[in-house]
């Protein structure tokens, strides 16, 4: 319905206005037909408009408290300030001294290309040591360390090894076993370093201790693995039923792979060429009073560390070292240089799998290398 129609009675004549204007109106709208008409004006089309902007008069704002200066102040809450309230100047040209930083970290590898040992052996490595910690070191008495001085060391036979062990003089251990035998590791009778009275913070000296290897033969392991001598150093107790280096408290250089192992169950870092039958190597640390305490490495509550240098030596010579405190991964490093770091007795240790022959000497009188 509508609007109009909705409505009661006639409907208007118009909305809006009176009658005679709208009259007027639709006459002038039908006067042709059309409305009304657009004319141009004359001329052509102004030109469009360019504006242009200026920079401000004066210098730029800036820190400085000077007049014109619209830019705050900073408080010395944002750090150290200079007496106008600006940052001290670094001089980023300066080239700080890295002679006391550690070395780099080398690339640390999750597994040995050569063998490794089965997964439940190290979960039961590590949860052994969980329940066996580190032994505080003692002190020795005149005739232990006359023993160790004289090369007086005997080889401990672990519970694992199944073969031939045998003394031929003083100082000199011969050793063998078949194929298809597991790992094991031999710990000397005595420690060769004692921490309570070799310690160059106590002797004012620097403390070597060494030994040395023959490898008579490798033989195979039954299903083609290969058979493996590592030499170093622990602390106790240790897992016998691992090798040297794979857990807390060790290091070592083992013969398959040619890596060093610090404390360390994956697979080593890259250290020498692997050890061949014939060849007579051995292991030493020299350990001594750091020249200095880098600044950005504050002390440890038991002491500063000494510095520890591990030497490998290959007939007779000096094959390669490493800092025991080199700079570390976090992630490989779990337990970085504990046991081995000169605050703890450290005894002598050989680990075997495989077939393997050997002569372990003690007697620095036979020594191919001797230390200085």
């Amino acid at each position: 319905m509508g609007f109009l129609k909705s409505l009661r009675g006639n409907p208007p004549d118009n909305i809006g206005g009176s009658s005679e204007e709208n009259s007027a109106m639709n006459k002038q709208q039908r006067g042709n037909g059309s409305g009304p008409s657009y004319t141009a004006p004359p001329g052509s089309p102004p030109p469009p408009i360019k504006e242009e902007y200026l920079p401000p008069i004066g210098p730029p704002p800036s820190y400085d408290a000077g007049v014109g200066s619209s830019l705050p102040i900073p408080s010395s809450s944002n750090g150290p300030r200079t007496q106008d309230g600006l940052a001290p100047y670094h001089d980023w040209t300066s080239i700080p001294d890295t002679a006391l930083l550690p070395p780099p970290p080398s690339i640390a590898y999750e597994a040995s290309p050569t063998s490794n040992a089965e997964l439940d052996e190290a979960i039961r490595a590590h949860r052994w040591c969980e329940q066996h910690p580190l032994l505080a070191p003692h002190v020795p008495t005149s005739f232990h360390i006359s023993d160790v001085k004289a090369g007086k060391i005997d080889l401990v036979k672990p519970r694992e090894f199944t073969g031939n062990l045998s003394k031929s003089r003083t100082g000199l251990w011969r050793g063998s076993r078949r194929a298809q035998n597991r790992d094991c590791c031999f710990l000397t009778s005595l420690p060769l370093y004692f921490a309570l009275t070799d310690s160059p913070f106590r002797t004012q000296s620097t403390k070597t201790i060494y030994f040395e290897i023959k490898v008579v033969s490798f033989g195979r392991d039954i299903g083609g693995n290969a058979c493996s001598l590592a030499l170093g150093f622990c602390a106790v107790p240790y897992p016998t039923w691992r090798m040297p280096g794979w857990e807390r408290g060790s290091l070592a250089v083992h013969s398959d792979d040619g890596r060093r192992y610090t404390n360390d169950t994956n697979g080593g870092k890259d250290f020498i060429e692997p050890i061949l039958a014939g060849q007579t190597v051995g292991i030493g640390i020299t350990y001594s009073i750091p020249d200095a305490t880098p600044d950005f490495q504050p002390s440890p509550a038991d002491g500063p560390p000494l510095q520890a240098k591990v030497i490998f030596t290959r007939s007779g010579t000096i094959e390669n070292e490493w800092d025991l405190h080199e700079e570390l991964d976090a992630e490989n490093d779990e337990f970085g240089s504990l046991g081995v770091d000169g605050k703890y007795d450290l005894y002598g240790a050989i680990g075997m799998f495989g077939e393997v022959a050997f002569e372990a000497n003690f007697s620095d009188s036979d020594w191919l290398w001797r230390p200085s």
